[in-house]
């Protein structure tokens, strides 16, 4: 699951933390991921994730990576 994550972060110019947030808020049924920051770059990584938009390709990785 992380070198997913690690490659679709560098396709997309994003952290992998950046990715996964990106990922779970795309997922259907999941309608609040929670997260908290206790710096303000942490927070600025949270704005970036949530104006990431992950493709269908980007999608379907994560999703065959996360699969048991």
């Amino acid at each position: 699951m992380l070198e997913t994550l690690d490659a679709v972060a560098r396709r997309r110019g994003a952290t992998p933390a950046e990715v996964a947030l990106a990922w779970l808020i795309a997922r259907e049924g999941v309608t609040a991921p929670i997260a908290s920051a206790t710096t303000v770059e942490q927070v600025q990584s949270f704005v970036r994730a949530s104006i990431l938009r992950l493709d269908a390709e980007d999608r379907r990785r994560l999703v065959e990576a996360s699969s048991p």
